[in-house]
């Protein structure tokens, strides 16, 4: 079995669970962004580390993402297809929509980074102009479709590459269903600290990535490691954007073994965890 061993406290749990005597929070919709450039060593993705204070996954390192918005549903750019965005993460239009709206808005709160530009041709290279807009994102006083449309931009969804799908497991009180995306960093643009719940940014090859939880000196979540795992097979930024990839949905299982809680894990993640 391929699974990592969890706190004992989550026993009770597990039990209330399989007897029904509680039942799981239906998990929230959530997009996350892979960036990428490359560097004369190799590909490098952009990863924050998860300040203490959060309810969810203090410390861990992460990518740039988020919950849906409910507004992240109004915008709706002519020649962008979200049903094909859809069909590739088994989700509705509307659904689709907002989770590609969610992507863009997300990595432009955590990351400055913005996917949108003055025509569907063109991106925005400097974002500095935008700080006023991405704070009124962050208070919610202010719309994606709100701020696109008031500075004569429109969403770029064609940077942006479907990459995998996870579903936070049964056992945790805040569940959320994943949608993975990569994108690379756009040409004059560049990442930067200013995520209110991150304390340290830094971009970094995912091998290297990938030693440094194994050696105990970060902490990833399973699907973290996951996605890093599947960028160490593309050398470059143009490699993995090119990619027949495909994915499957991953949620994983608790299960109680010889009266010890174990999180089954998909064999991309499990070996990173000593199991």
């Amino acid at each position: 079995m391929n699974g990592l061993e969890l706190p004992p406290e989550f026993l009770e749990r597990i039990r209330d669970l399989e007897a029904g005597r509680t039942q799981p929070p239906v998990p929230k919709h959530a997009a996350t962004v892979l960036l990428l450039r490359d560097r004369a060593d190799g590909l490098e993705v952009f990863l924050l580390r998860r300040v203490s204070s959060m309810a969810f996954a203090p410390g861990a390192y992460v990518f740039p993402g988020g919950g849906v918005d409910a507004r992240d549903a109004e915008y709706d750019q002519p020649g962008t297809d979200f049903a094909a965005w859809g069909a590739a993460f088994g989700a509705a239009e509307g659904t689709a929509r907002a989770l590609v709206c969610a992507a863009v808005r997300e990595t432009f709160e955590e990351a400055h980074v913005l996917l949108a530009g003055p025509s569907p041709e063109k991106i925005v290279e400097d974002t500095g102009p935008f700080e006023p807009d991405r704070l009124a994102l962050l208070d919610r006083s202010h719309s994606l479709a709100g701020f696109l449309d008031a500075n004569g931009l429109v969403l770029r969804a064609d940077l942006l590459r479907p990459w995998g799908h996870w579903i936070t497991p049964v056992i945790e009180k805040r569940r959320y269903d994943t949608r993975f995306f990569v994108a690379a960093l756009p040409e004059g643009q560049r990442a930067r600290d200013v995520s209110t719940e991150a304390d340290t940014v830094e971009w970094v090859r995912p091998a290297d990535a990938l030693e440094r939880a194994v050696r105990g000196e970060i902490f990833m979540l399973p699907p973290t490691i996951a996605m890093l795992q599947s960028l160490t097979a593309h050398p470059t930024v143009a490699d993995v954007l090119a990619a027949e990839h495909t994915f499957t949905v991953h949620e994983p299982a608790a299960k109680i073994i010889d009266g010890v809680p174990y999180l089954v894990l998909p064999d991309e993640a499990s070996h990173h965890y000593g199991a």
